[in-house]
């Protein structure tokens, strides 16, 4: 099995890298790429993707404790 990565974006979204399943609150798989972006900031038209609405309006810097 591949490792999956999430990488939490500065003021933006999650980028998903890797063989990964995404599944809805019902069961139902969406369609993915090998790398995709999921919404952050919960402005997209593209829900769960993110379609970069969010850029300029929406701030938020994650860092893990070292």
């Amino acid at each position: 099995m591949s490792k999956v990565q999430i990488k939490v974006n500065d003021n933006g979204s999650l980028r998903v890298t890797g063989d990964v399943e995404l599944i809805d609150g019902e069961g139902n798989v969406f369609e993915t790429k090998p790398t995709f972006s999921l919404c952050r900031c919960g402005m997209s038209n593209n829900k769960p993707f993110c379609d970069g609405t969010h850029k300029g309006k929406f701030q938020s810097t994650v860092r893990a404790p070292k």
